[in-house]
């Protein structure tokens, strides 16, 4: 039933980005642009530097919170707070370079509602599955 619940959860996600991305491409008159899902693209070379430096750190930090999971027994909700911290970060800077220097400006404003409701969705897990013992 697990198993159930979180493919539910996963359609149910993806679905709001999905439809979220196009109300706002609607409203805003956005066009979509061309990406791949296994690159980033990057609009300058200082967002290349910087992308490739939050992910650095990322994966650092990820390896320091599993060390601290496996072997100190910390609790697994710091490695998911850790996780969409950076991926909050990622986003955040992204948006502010397809604002700042892309020919479609108001791209950065998809970029943002996806990480919103990346966010919201990783809190609405880490609720609905007990990650930090809040026992409701």
């Amino acid at each position: 039933m697990l198993w159930l619940k979180f493919g539910l959860f996963l359609v149910a996600l993806f679905g709001a980005i999905w439809l979220v991305k196009w109300v706002l491409r609607k409203i805003f008159n956005i066009e979509k642009e061309t990406t791949n899902w296994f690159s980033n693209n990057h609009v300058n070379h200082l967002h290349k530097k910087m992308d490739w430096g939050i992910r650095i750190a990322t994966m650092i930090a990820m390896f320091v919170v599993l060390y601290l999971f496996f072997y100190k027994e910390y609790p697994f909700a710091l490695y998911l707070i850790i996780w969409v911290a950076f991926m909050f970060i990622d986003s955040s800077v992204k948006a502010f370079f397809q604002w700042k220097y892309t020919d479609n400006p108001k791209q950065w404003i998809l970029t943002m509602s996806e990480i919103t409701i990346l966010v919201i969705a990783a809190l609405v897990a880490t609720i609905q599955l007990d990650l930090i013992n809040l026992r409701l």
